[in-house]
């Protein structure tokens, strides 16, 4: 397949763009509030999840999972880079990690889900949003980890959303829905379809969306709603949407731009 001329990539069924919903962590309002919302409008979430999070609420997990909803990969330890003091061990830090490491845990994540819930990841998000392994001159990405592994890699904590014909699937930008008002969502949505784009959201919590990292329930109950009523916007798990855009895409090896 050859790579498309700029602004020749074609959403499904003549959309405009595409939006997708994730949660991180597999916190418990996020099945107990987020999932049941969406199912009051047919949306499929993509949920990044802890396995031990997830064991605390495994049979409503399952259940997500067996209505469509998307269980994601996102890691077993949840390695963040050490200068989180609170809650970072050393155990845990990037800066005392492997890529070895990495791809051992990232796929034990992924027999635990699969015996857990009955579904392989396509999907995997980065702790924190952080690609690396190591520090200074050792200091390694694990992107290319994740892409041998992955449908799709999602980033976080982004500037902007993804353009469909630019992205890097292994490392797909995601913009922060916690704390937001609908009007801000809706404001993040237009401008991305404007250009044609996709748009991932990212949240943790789902509640009254006053306290850090908590999606407001009534904000995401409007967006639902919003994103419903628009057509020309296709909204989608992250794997669906990433599939999409493989099948359409090529993109050229970066030796190849380079030369």
């Amino acid at each position: 397949m050859k790579n498309p001329r700029p602004g020749t990539f074609r959403w499904p069924n003549g959309q405009r763009g595409a939006v997708s919903l994730c949660w991180d962590d597999a916190r418990p309002s996020s099945v107990d509030v987020g999932v049941p919302l969406l199912d009051r409008f047919g949306i499929k979430g993509t949920f990044f999840v802890l396995p031990r999070n997830m064991a605390r609420q495994l049979k409503k997990w399952r259940s997500a999972a067996a209505h469509g909803h998307e269980i994601g990969n996102h890691t077993i330890n949840h390695p963040c880079m050490g200068n989180f003091i609170g809650w970072q061990t050393p155990e845990t830090m990037l800066e005392n990690y492997t890529l070895e490491r990495m791809e051992r845990e990232i796929l034990k994540a992924n027999r635990v889900l699969e015996a857990s819930v009955g579904v392989t990841p396509t999907s995997f998000a980065y702790p924190c949003a952080q690609t690396y392994v190591g520090r200074g001159v050792r200091l390694r990405s694990y992107i290319p980890l994740v892409a041998r592994h992955f449908v799709v890699g999602r980033s976080g904590f982004s500037e902007t959303y993804a353009s469909p014909e630019r992205c890097d699937l292994a490392q797909v930008p995601s913009l922060d829905f916690d704390c937001k008002s609908f009007g801000q969502l809706r404001a993040m949505v237009d401008a991305a379809v404007a250009d044609r784009c996709w748009l991932i959201l990212t949240g943790h919590e789902v509640g009254d969306g006053r306290t850090k990292q908590t999606t407001s329930a009534k904000a995401l109950e409007k967006l639902c709603a919003y994103l419903l009523g628009r057509t020309d916007i296709w909204t989608g798990t992250v794997t669906a949407v990433g599939r999409h855009i493989a099948a359409s895409v090529k993109h050229p090896p970066i030796a190849a731009r380079l030369r």
